[in-house]
């Protein structure tokens, strides 16, 4: 229903004008990028989507582009068998004038989506009843680049979210003092986000902020800065340890009971869908006779992550567990079955000295790892080291990722389809009050 109604409207001449494929949108290929959207308590709320051209000198234009990004994250993360993959999770992106028309977005859930656009498109009258109709259908606006809410009513009553710039306070306390009468708050975001300093003036206001490229990974200051492991990530090294020496599991079980939480923490990651195991692990014995040694390893990897949360940011428990499945997922087909426990923990363990505050050589020389692994988290060299080295790309602007993929044999879309299913497995397995 929703897909016929755009059909109609581009071939009706109603809105926009139907529009005509030029030559070079054949070469829409590109990577997915993304930006964070957090919360005061830098929990990860959203996500803003972006498109970064696999050959920026012959890149399509832009309404191209944006229908592969559309078809790409509808593929991935909205099957018809399987819904929806992110939960309650949000996801921006940018429309223009022509790409507000197109199809391609009925391929995603409106109640889970966030147009952004320009007030110069929200006002046009040509392009009033699809605006509307997709605000009807569910489908969230937020108004970019303005400074203050549109005069008409209509318009105002259709936002739901505004980009509030760097965070003006005159301009924040300007927008929450407006009147929604029986509407709800209007969510305020900021878009220009310059330094990690400048995060702790948004949350003070309530304001949820877009964090992208290099500011994924907090500064110096932001990081834990206890300098030691806390005694339960020690607990989770030392069972680490007696793994990788194949210790008896009478040992290990020993170990693990002097933490009930930890034990049933594991459990729970053992069982959650992210595994797959197809029979609830009710015990580390039931564990290690299901998954072998090898596997267990990587949960306790999982747990050691996480093992800091009172001092680390639970967005970058996220971002290390989305990380790791990216890795291993792109290693799939293209190195043996033995080496997925070890892409994972490449990933995973590539922000472990940021995520429990020591040095990265500190925590080396507690959890020995193979030479490759380390390789590869130390110097992204090795046969590990190439696949750690796109997922970072990735995760940034995609400048790097065509050139790296290249060199792995990879195409574009083998690449997105691992980002975007790590990043919907990651939504099963983070950290406890994350989105």
């Amino acid at each position: 229903m929703r897909f016929d109604f755009f059909r109609r409207q581009e071939s009706s001449g109603n809105a926009m004008p139907a529009h005509v494929p030029a030559a070079d949108e054949r070469d829409a290929s590109g990577y997915v990028t993304y930006a964070q959207l957090l919360d005061a308590g830098k929990r990860v709320m959203g996500y803003r989507l972006a498109w970064h051209a696999a050959a920026p000198d012959k890149a399509a234009d832009g309404l191209a582009q944006f229908k592969a990004l559309m078809t790409c994250v509808g593929k991935h993360l909205n099957a018809p068998k399987t819904g929806w993959a992110l939960g309650r999770t949000l996801l921006f992106v940018d429309v223009t004038a022509e790409s507000i028309v197109t199809g391609e977005l009925q391929l995603l859930p409106p109640e889970n989506v966030v147009l952004c656009a320009t007030l110069e498109l929200l006002v046009n009258e040509e392009l009033r009843p699809i605006v509307l109709f997709l605000r009807e259908q569910g489908f969230h606006f937020m108004l970019c680049g303005a400074h203050a809410l549109p005069q008409e009513e209509e318009l105002r009553a259709l936002l739901t979210h505004f980009d509030v710039g760097a965070g003006d306070r005159a301009l924040v306390e300007r927008l929450r003092g407006e009147p929604r009468p029986g509407l709800p708050p209007l969510q305020l975001i900021v878009t220009r986000m310059g330094e990690w300093e400048d995060f702790d003036a948004a949350a003070a206001q309530q304001l949820e902020v877009f964090v992208d490229g290099p500011r994924l990974q907090p500064g110096e200051d932001d990081a834990p800065a206890d300098g030691a492991l806390q005694p339960e990530s020690m607990l989770i090294v030392q069972l680490m340890q007696m793994i990788q020496r194949n210790q008896d599991l009478r040992e290990i079980e020993a170990v693990l009971k002097r933490d009930a939480a930890l034990t049933y923490r594991l459990l729970r990651y053992i069982n959650s869908p992210a595994i797959g195991a197809g029979v609830e692990i009710h015990s580390m014995r039931h564990a290690v006779t299901m998954l072998g040694y090898a596997p267990l390893f990587r949960w306790l990897s999982v747990l050691l992550a996480m093992s800091n949360a009172k001092a680390s940011p639970p967005f970058m428990m996220k971002k290390a567990v989305l990380r790791g499945r990216f890795v291993e997922l792109m290693g799939r087909g293209m190195l043996p079955a033995s080496d997925a426990d070890n892409l994972f923990v490449v990933g995973m363990f590539s922000l472990i000295d940021r995520l429990l505050g020591v040095s990265m050589q500190e925590v080396l020389g507690k959890v020995q790892l193979s030479e490759a692994v380390q390789q590869a988290i130390l110097s992204r060299q090795g046969v590990y080291g190439p696949f750690l080295a796109l997922a970072e790309s990735c995760e940034e602007d995609g400048a790097r990722a065509a050139s790296l993929a290249e060199a792995l044999f990879m195409s574009a879309d083998q690449v997105n389809a691992a980002h975007l299913s790590a990043l919907a497995w990651a939504q099963d397995l983070g950290p406890a009050g994350s989105a």
